[in-house]
């Protein structure tokens, strides 16, 4: 019985390598070992989530409840209110002086 070139390839391809001698797994000596700098990494994320974590709920704990549009007018500071108002007049004061550049002597 004579094989094809495909099934020659697959037949190949479906054995598993033979591991070299020795070698239990490619499980050295070091396998599973943590290092010192392994474990201040862990300790440091930790301290990080620790903080990010405090963090948030402050910042969620002055979220209020329910969002409402004339509360938050009220409750804006006066310096974005200003700043609103700064907006609104910048463009009436562009128009009035666009006249002046449009016209020809």
């Amino acid at each position: 019985m004579r094989m094809s070139a495909r099934e020659t390839v697959a037949l190949v391809l479906a054995q598993a390598p033979t591991p070299p001698p020795g070698d239990p797994g490619g499980q050295g000596e070091d396998f599973g070992k943590s290092s010192p700098v392994g474990l201040l990494l862990l300790v440091v994320f930790g301290i990080a989530v620790v903080f990010l974590v405090r963090s948030m709920t402050k910042h969620l704990k002055k979220v209020p409840v329910v969002f409402d549009a004339e509360k938050a007018a009220a409750a804006a500071p006066a310096r974005a209110k200003r700043a609103e108002a700064a907006k609104s007049e910048e463009p009436a004061a562009e128009d009035e002086a666009k006249p002046d550049e449009g016209k020809a002597p």
